[in-house]
């Protein structure tokens, strides 16, 4: 039979597989041709550029980066595009474009603006006499509509000239935000400071106080935070809604009071104030002077918290305790810090004798800046405890946000009932002179 498939057949086969095989490797149902990418561009004015797609062949998405920040992707073959230059310079354009094979191909042009219509800088010079403070000018060329200042989670909005006071050494960061049409720019310099101020914590002025005048708890100042429930410390205290607290005098007095011997939930009340909503303060010196209750069992505190509590809960939000006192321990103030890198028994804290707490008025006080947390009795060269970690992280500093007081005397708990409860000792009370706030102005 072979011998009979003369020359004909074979040409006949040879024209029918060049018929049904595919050229160049494509498949049956079509391949993608072939594409290339291009564009070209025109300029409007001397800072205003416009870029038309030229690919050809067959694609199906265009991605744009016009060199200046901006990116741009379409599926519209014959969208144009308008990039604003502020300022003079040479940037690289390019086009990428893709098929539906998802094959990818581009092309880059070198776009050469010569006019600066629009550039945001400013000055930064270190003040002869006070080389704490830097002396800044907004020299932004062109027309703008606003502008601020952001150093040191401070902002000052449209002031051409400003001073920026830093009071500890190191390298910090000034941001000028300019606002057109609309739009933000910004330029940021890095500020070195040689050496820290020495009369920084005297430079603090008083910004809030509650000296608790009257014959009542301000309620323009503190909330009564109420209910029982532990407060996740396993407390045995319900706090009530003022009838545990009372002014007199000058003085704030928050008692713990005994319903029953039982030693278990509700068998005593006291009052947890709080400032919440009212009162919330980043940075500074606080002070509260406080007379401190007695006796085994019993737990107040003086602290803060981070106000978006609410949203990141804790510990994340941060705590502050600037002082808390366990009645079994007699004569010892402690002073700790909460976050999501130590909280619990983990806390960063430390404790300090103090003979007569229970005694006598002391001043338990915190300076609060962007490097530290220091805690102090009386007066601030008497630290207990410092908390400065040198990197800092959304982990271990929750504290460049507003945090507000809290005012509480505790009965039991994980802590302060840790050696049991005397009944024997209540009433007791936790008296405070005043609270204090002073920050920079």
């Amino acid at each position: 039979m072979l011998k009979s498939f003369n020359k004909q057949n074979w040409l006949f086969l040879l024209a029918f597989l060049i018929l049904v095989t595919p050229l160049n490797g494509c498949s049956e149902d079509g391949a993608s041709a072939s594409f290339s990418p291009d564009f070209s561009y025109s300029f409007i004015d001397e800072n205003n550029v416009r870029y038309t797609n030229e690919t050809e062949g067959e694609y199906w998405r265009m991605e744009w980066n016009f060199g200046n920040g901006s990116t741009e992707t379409t599926i519209s073959k014959t969208e144009e595009f308008t990039t604003y230059y502020p300022k003079a310079g040479d940037y690289q354009v390019t086009l990428q474009v893709t098929n539906k094979d998802d094959e990818i191909k581009s092309v880059s042009k070198t776009v050469t603006v010569t006019h600066t219509d629009f550039a945001v800088d400013f000055s930064a010079n270190i003040d002869g006499e006070n080389p704490n403070i830097v002396h800044l000018e907004n020299t932004t060329i062109g027309d703008y509509d606003s502008f601020q200042w952001t150093f040191r989670n401070k902002i000052i909005e449209n002031e051409s000239t400003t001073q920026a006071y830093f009071p500890y050494a190191g390298t910090y960061s000034v941001e000028l935000v300019v606002t057109k049409d609309g739009e933000t720019f910004s330029s940021t310099q890095n500020i070195s400071i040689a050496a820290n101020d020495p009369d920084y914590f005297s430079k603090l002025e008083l910004v809030w106080v509650d000296n608790f005048d009257g014959n009542e708890v301000n309620t323009d100042n503190w909330s009564f935070e109420t209910g029982s429930g532990g407060w996740g410390n396993n407390e045995l205290q319900n706090y009530t809604n003022g009838s545990n607290a009372s002014v007199q005098d000058g003085i704030l007095t928050i008692t713990a009071k005994k319903l029953n011997d039982d030693t278990v939930a509700g068998s005593y009340t006291s009052t947890r104030i709080i400032t919440s909503g009212k009162k919330e303060f980043t940075y500074g010196r606080m002070e509260i002077r406080a007379k401190l209750p007695s006796g085994r069992g019993i737990w107040p505190a003086i602290w803060m918290l981070g106000a978006d509590i609410g949203s990141v809960g804790w510990p994340a939000c941060g705590e502050i305790d600037i002082m808390e006192y366990v009645g079994y321990e007699p004569n010892t103030i402690h002073a700790t810090v909460h976050t999501s890198a130590g909280y619990g028994g983990n806390g960063s804290g430390n404790n300090k004798t103090l003979e007569t707490a229970e005694e006598e008025f002391h001043v338990y006080g915190l300076f609060w800046t962007e490097k530290e947390l220091v805690f102090y009795t009386d007066s601030p060269e008497n630290v207990t405890h410092r908390y400065a970690p040198a990197n800092k992280t959304n982990d271990n500093w929750p504290f460049n946000k507003p945090q507000f007081f809290i005012l509480n005397v505790a009965v039991g708990g994980n802590w302060g009932g840790a050696q049991g409860i005397d009944n024997a000792i209540f009433p007791q009370s936790m008296e405070v002179d005043y609270v204090r706030v002073y920050q920079e102005m």
